[in-house]
């Protein structure tokens, strides 16, 4: 069943074959891979046994008396309500996460994993399985350790007549390798032997707790001998009292006092003792770690986490209660022990000592080898862990059991793991913040899907949860909590770039969508002001495969805008059995990530181009991100050429392109071949300039591309990085020509479309890649009006108003707009009334924007617009990396469309890189 088949899906699925009702199975079976049945653990044996053994471990014999005694009582129910706190925050979001779905092997880590990406989990599912394998080698060490405290031959003293083991380092290894083996094997034989062992575990030490609890009530005051090691270069005495249950000792032990631990030699307090205490809390996913043998684990794992954790809080409290009640302030500051001193039989306590830290040893090895089984199977570190997924027919893992003994041996040979107990224990706390996190950006992505069966839980409860555990992390050592971070990172960053990808969906998408969609209802469009206008670019492409060039260049041109790349696919809907555009919809985003672009994706299907663009402009966008701005491809004879020929293939929507053995993935994406020089185009010049004209009446700014094929952004980029040093005087350089070159009877540059064509030049400019660029602002003046000078004037004050910096270079074109005049007095002999009125007219024409378009009565001349053209060719020295051109409203009669593209395309013909521009909204302001 792949992981995006719904849930739905998923439960029919797998009860869509009802096996016959004749057919006895045991209860809590499992059909194995071959046929075979394998019996599955219920809420008791696989969650509540295994979690109480891991929190029990040796803290609740040994450290009790410790906390009390340092703490005092008050301090010590303190201590427990705040720890306890933190880790109930932490089994809410477990238990919230565990009934979302169906659960598989690996715990923790597959809830992190599915939750928050395999980044996150895998980083964390690795710290988790070192946690395991330490936390194991930890709890052998610790048995060994106890073992030879009572029948190791001493190294100084003389030895009692139980006291036979031989001592030393290799005896101690070959000791733990024979305990580690014991728990292997228990291991090894599968979950159920394991759930069996550690019940009978369970019932030994629920047994010494019934006789510790006992003890309190009916053994009397007694004197206690003090430890050896307790009373070493001390003045007190050898000897305390255990006075029974009296007021007067639990008065006593109310308060704090903290003195040197024995053990250590180390100044006790809060702190410190919070965290030893803290250490034996941290066993919540012992039962989560069996998810993958569980019967049900949405059903076990909540019930059985917060019966463990209930029953450990209780049960700590009452002994502290009772000890704080009987024994006295020495007896619990100098014997960790004591609980054997006063108990009814004393060798009891040494075999709950015994029997919980094998149990812990055992939690913690098979919770390992769970966590690198799933790894493994979730193909994480590609073959590395491929010999790890071996399992028996029944399908026990016992590869990574196998490999979890080996390692947990190797770290055996360390001795002594003061150092790695303290990082252990952070990595545990990592682990729980993620699994808050997990359920926190759940929670936070309101994503319908997620809706727990467990829900006493809020993003409250997660926040305080991430919370605790950072500040239990550096209150046991800062160091320690900074370096698991940065290793956390460290695998982060290595899966993200060298794992494979998976198919869990990424709850980071998810986050965004519910941001994005919030402040898009915030960005109100009747908020919106000039002084904060940028350019939100819709740029129609008919096939990329000619368009990169372009594409990159409207990339830099957007200025932190909208930027969307829209297409149209001649065709209807009727009559087809699928949308055909679903499907290209992958190799456009391909091409996205392959150009490094910033750049939305929006395909239509359409009868004509023309209604396609129309259809593009009316719904793309979402409230105030809509495009104000359409850029189309000039419409020229030029044969398109193919810059995508085996540069590119599907990627990944996250950045990078990796290695794949699926060679469905290795097809490049699919775009149409370039047209050839003889097959016709998609629309005609008519319909060319509707799209222009239709753009303009809908209030949008229109840019026309032209020889942009020509335009190599590496060339030229590159080579103004160079010449950085000597920007003043060499290039790039960006030449803009703000005056209607087609209507040389206008007057002024002072209007909205010139104007545009400033705000977009400097908006280039400002842009990283192109700030060594030099703007070029060339205004067209006769040389004998009086008014050059002052409008020269006029100009330079206006582009120090608008903080543009451009070097501004006067054009004398006396004889190519005496071209104009001379033609025009040849054909109507029109005197100064009527070339004013013909101004007028333009004129107002201009103010009324979108609502009408100018009449185009002036006749231009083929001479004349070749003269214009000449004339831009010979200022273009050196030669410019782009030009921009003012481009006039197209006419109000349809029949002289194809004689207006006629004439822009002898305007702009041979120039290189040119961008026609006609703005109709006003983008700049000298306002503060």
């Amino acid at each position: 069943m792949s992981e995006k088949a719904p849930l739905l899906h998923y439960r029919l699925a797998t009860s869509a074959c009802p096996e016959p009702k004749d057919v006895d199975k045991p209860r809590g079976t499992k059909p194995s891979r071959d046929g075979k049945t394998t019996l599955k653990l219920g809420v008791l044996f696989g969650v509540v046994i295994p979690t109480l053994l891991s929190m029990f471990s040796v803290v609740v014999f040994l450290r009790i008396g410790f906390v009390v005694g340092q703490a005092g009582l008050y301090q010590a129910i303190a201590m427990f309500l705040v720890a306890y706190f933190i880790i109930t925050m932490t089994v809410l979001s477990v238990c919230a996460i565990s009934t979302n779905g169906a659960l598989d092997a690996g715990g923790a880590y597959y809830m992190i994993s599915r939750a928050l990406g395999p980044e996150f989990g895998g980083s964390i599912g690795i710290m988790f399985f070192f946690a395991n394998v330490c936390g194991s080698a930890l709890y052998v060490l610790g048995l060994v350790e106890a073992i030879m405290s009572d029948f190791g031959v001493p190294e100084a003293a003389t030895a009692g007549p139980h006291q036979v083991l031989p001592s030393g380092y290799w005896w101690s290894l070959l000791y733990g390798t024979v305990v580690l083996l014991l728990c292997f094997i228990v291991c090894l034989v599968g979950a159920n032997i394991y759930a069996k062992a550690t019940f009978i575990i369970f019932i030994i030490v629920t047994t010494v707790l019934a006789s510790i609890f006992i003890s309190f009530f009916i053994v009397g005051p007694r004197v206690v001998v003090l430890p050896d090691a307790s009373v070493v270069n001390s003045t007190l005495f050898p000897t305390t009292n255990y006075t029974g249950l009296q007021f007067q000792t639990l008065q006593d032990n109310l308060l704090a006092d903290y003195t040197v631990d024995y053990t250590t030699g180390a100044m006790m307090s809060f702190a410190t003792v919070f965290a030893v205490m803290f250490n034996g809390c941290t066993g919540i996913m012992a039962g989560s770690n069996m998810s993958g043998d569980l019967k049900n684990p949405s059903y076990s794992i909540p019930r059985g986490t917060l019966a463990a954790v209930l029953t450990t809080f209780i049960t700590y409290n009452l002994l502290s209660l009772l000890a704080a009640s009987s024994c006295d302030r020495h007896l619990l500051q100098r014997d960790y022990s004591f609980l054997g001193d006063i108990n009814i039989w004393s060798p009891l306590v040494t075999v709950g000592i015994y029997s919980s830290t094998l149990s812990a040893a055992m939690s913690n090895l098979i919770g390992a080898s769970r966590i690198v089984y799933a790894l493994s199977k979730d193909n994480l570190f590609g073959g590395v862990l491929a010999l790890v997924k071996k399992t028996s027919p029944s399908g026990n893992p016992w590869a990574s059991v196998l490999v979890s003994w080996l390692l947990v041996q190797v770290v055996l040979f360390a001795g002594k793991l003061n150092t790695i107990a303290g990082i252990v224990t952070i990595f545990f706390l990592l682990v729980y913040a993620a699994v808050n996190l997990a359920c926190l950006a759940l929670e936070w992505a309101s994503a319908p899907n997620f809706r727990p069966s467990f829900r006493c839980f809020t993003w409250h409860t997660c926040s305080l949860g991430i919370l605790g555990c950072l500040v239990m992390m550096f209150l046991i050592s800062a160091i320690y909590a900074f370096a698991s971070i940065a290793f956390m990172l460290l695998l982060l960053m290595l899966i993200h770039y060298l794992g494979p990808i998976s198919n869990w969906g990424y709850i980071s998408q998810a986050l965004i969508f519910h941001q994005v969609r919030k402040y898009l209802l915030m960005l109100d469009v009747r908020k919106d002001h000039v002084k904060f206008w940028r350019p939100q670019l819709l740029l129609l492409v008919a096939n990329p495969r000619s368009c990169i060039g372009l594409m990159t260049f409207i990339n830099d041109l957007k200025k932190s805008g909208l930027y969307v790349l829209g297409h149209v696919k001649l065709g209807l809907l009727d009559g087809l059995p699928s949308d055909p555009l679903q499907n290209r919809y992958d190799s456009w985003l391909s091409l996205v990530d392959h150009l490094n672009i910033k750049a939305f994706v929006n395909l239509t299907l359409a009868n004509s181009v023309r209604r396609g663009t129309q259809n593009l402009l009316f719904i793309t966008g979402f409230g105030g991100m809509r495009p104000n701005t359409l850029v189309l491809g000039f419409y020229d004879d030029c044969i398109p050429e193919d810059h995508l020929q085996g540069k590119i293939r599907l990627s990944t929507g996250l950045g990078v392109v990796r290695p794949t053995k699926d060679l469905r993935e290795l097809q490049p994406p699919f775009f149409p071949s370039v047209r050839g020089a003889e097959e016709p185009k998609d629309l005609q010049e008519e319909e060319y300039v509707s799209l222009i004209a239709d753009a303009v009446k809908m209030g949008k700014n229109v840019a026309l591309a032209r020889y942009f094929n020509q335009f190599k952004r590496e060339e030229v980029l590159g080579a103004g990085r160079k010449i950085g040093a000597h920007r003043s005087t060499t290039g790039p350089f960006v030449d803009v020509w703000p005056l209607n070159l087609l209507r040389p009877d206008s007057r002024g540059y002072v209007d909205i479309c010139s104007l545009f064509l400033l705000q977009l030049a400097c908006v280039l400019h400002e842009t990283r890649a192109w700030n060594q660029a030099r703007l070029r602002l060339f205004l067209c003046v006769e040389a004998g009006c009086s008014l050059q000078e002052e409008e020269e004037r006029k100009l330079r004050m206006m582009l120090k108003e608008l903080r543009i910096s451009a070097q501004v270079h006067m054009v004398a074109w006396d004889q190519v707009v005496a071209l104009h005049w001379l033609r025009q007095g040849q054909e109507d002999d029109k005197g100064p009334a009527q070339v004013e009125e013909m101004e007028r007219q333009g004129e107002e024409t201009e103010a009324a924007g979108v609502e009408s378009f100018p009449n185009n009565a002036a006749q231009l001349t083929e001479e004349y617009i070749c003269a214009v053209n000449s004339l831009i060719c010979q200022h273009g020295v050196p030669q410019p990396a782009v030009r921009f051109l003012y481009l006039p409203r197209p006419p109000a009669d349809t029949s002289r469309y194809r004689a207006y593209l006629h004439q822009v395309d002898l305007l702009s013909r041979d120039l290189g890189p040119t961008m026609l521009i006609h703005g109709v909204t006003p983008v700049v302001t000298t306002d503060l």
